[in-house]
């Protein structure tokens, strides 16, 4: 992720994998201001309640000002119509927020990339784009400087109907490419997934990134 409200690089790489029976949510711990690093110990794996957890990319104010208000318009929602809101449903607010965000006239921009897993009938994950857009994914995703490595190996790697386990090893060696050869991203893991009985991290730490 990126302090720096001047440029629209988003320094950071995290990813959703669409397993059997749950989505795994990974991303590095790293934030830049340029190119100096600013901090080594950011969550950018966030649990907004018991079935909507995200990931979050680009200019750290504005994805953390989002999240606190996507987390207070779904908890509004829910009491005012008695019932839990659809991921689909979470997915269109938070999307809405981002179009509106990006559009309004102001002396800083920010801009914020969010992958979003929900919890209703099934499971879902989208990749909530920062011009507002949203698309549903069936298998996996990554976002920030550093998912051109990590999307290499997600594409050769995955396979449908994967095991939390082996997920959670894809998610590592994906993660692993990523912090090795994308200076903007590093400091560590993060690993969360959600199943039926909801939102937990699973794994955090170090990875080896020496160059090959």
């Amino acid at each position: 992720m990126n302090k720096n409200e001047n440029t629209l690089s988003t320094g950071t790489t995290t990813m959703g994998i669409v397993c059997k029976d749950c989505i795994i949510l990974a991303a590095d711990k790293r934030v830049t201001a340029g190119y100096m690093v600013t901090s080594g110990d950011i969550k950018k794996v966030i649990k907004i309640n018991d079935r909507f957890a995200l990931t979050m990319a680009g200019t750290v104010s504005e994805a953390q000002l989002l999240i606190k208000v996507i987390r207070a318009q779904l908890a509004l929602k829910e009491n005012q119509t008695n019932r839990n809101t659809t991921a689909k449903e979470a997915a269109n607010m938070l999307a809405g927020m981002l179009y509106s965000s990006i559009r309004t006239p102001s002396m800083i921009q920010g801009i914020a990339h969010f992958l979003l897993a929900g919890l209703d009938s099934e499971l879902s994950l989208y990749d909530l784009y920062p011009d507002g857009s949203v698309t549903s994914i069936k298998t996996f995703v990554s976002s920030g400087s550093g998912s051109v490595y990590a999307i290499g190996v997600l594409e050769n790697d995955f396979k449908e109907g994967m095991t939390q386990k082996e997920g959670i090893a894809l998610a590592k060696k994906a993660i692993n490419a990523s912090l090795k050869r994308d200076t903007m991203s590093g400091n560590g893991f993060d690993i969360a997934i959600l199943d039926k009985d909801g939102f937990k991290f699973v794994e955090s730490g170090k990875i080896n990134t020496g160059i090959y």
